[in-house]
């Protein structure tokens, strides 16, 4: 069982406050949606989350140790990061930029050993780039890069996943097959804490929300418990039909009142 917690985090970055007194818990299974405006804090939470960013109060802990305390090794071992638009400046194929995700179990000299590479060949299929394994990366498109890096987190199977907008850039097809694929790792007993804008591929895919305004947590449930046309509005000042149904939850924008001039 995999076990992240928050206590009262709060991030300060010289006189502006990030994020204030967050607190929740998360669980093996959990796919957990953290949604909010542009600015209310997402990514900073999920650097705080992922252990690259120390909080100004508050403590995060992987299964009851605080992350400070643990190496960066033996956290790599456990999580895998992947931040919101991600880089490759060097042109190594496709298949070399996967196989990085796998540095924190590979022994440290020699090539890649071969029973490594079912898992690359496991991360590309999933990711629909197989025929691109050896394609260097700095000719890849957006949306080609987006699920090339998605590959490199997924490579080395971790227990907590934690990815900054891992639809971004991507065609309805490979979003799709993206928020699935993160939400049969969760229904496989991974944790999964992701920062969304699709709130539909929320409603959809998510088991949990997380909802930011301002770096402070506004809610925190179920899909059903708290996705609503009321929490839409405070979040994102925007009129919109929450309707769910026994094929889950589904989000349509209502024109606006005042159209802006």
């Amino acid at each position: 069982m995999t076990t992240l917690t928050a206590r009262d985090v709060s991030v300060r970055h010289r006189q502006l406050q990030i994020l204030q007194h967050v607190s929740f818990e998360a669980h093996s299974g959990d796919f957990v949606a953290i949604i909010g405006a542009n600015g209310a804090g997402k990514s900073t939470l999920l650097s705080a989350l992922a252990g690259l960013r120390k909080p100004s109060e508050g403590t995060v802990s992987l299964n009851g140790s605080p992350l400070e305390t643990l190496s960066r090794a033996a956290l790599a071992r456990h999580r895998a990061y992947l931040p919101q638009n991600p880089r490759c400046e060097w042109p190594i194929s496709l298949e070399r930029l996967v196989a990085l995700g796998l540095t924190p179990v590979l022994p440290a000299l020699g090539g890649l050993p071969d029973a490594y590479r079912p898992k690359i060949d496991a991360a590309l299929a999933c990711c629909d780039l197989s025929a691109k394994r050896d394609q260097a990366a700095t000719t890849l498109s957006g949306g080609e890069l987006a699920r090339a890096m998605l590959a490199r987190a997924l490579v080395a199977d971790p227990d907590l996943l934690i990815v900054d907008e891992p639809t971004a850039g991507l065609d309805p097809r490979h979003a799709l097959d993206a928020a699935a694929r993160l939400r049969a790792l969760a229904q496989q007993g991974k944790l999964v804490i992701a920062a969304l804008h699709d709130l539909n591929l929320v409603a959809r895919y998510a088991t949990r929300v997380l909802a930011l305004r301002d770096g402070a947590v506004m809610a925190d449930g179920s899909i059903g418990e708290v996705l609503s046309s009321e929490l839409l509005r405070a979040l994102f000042d925007v009129d919109a039909c929450v309707s769910h149904t026994s094929a889950g939850a589904f989000v349509d924008y209502l024109p606006l009142t005042h159209p802006p001039t």
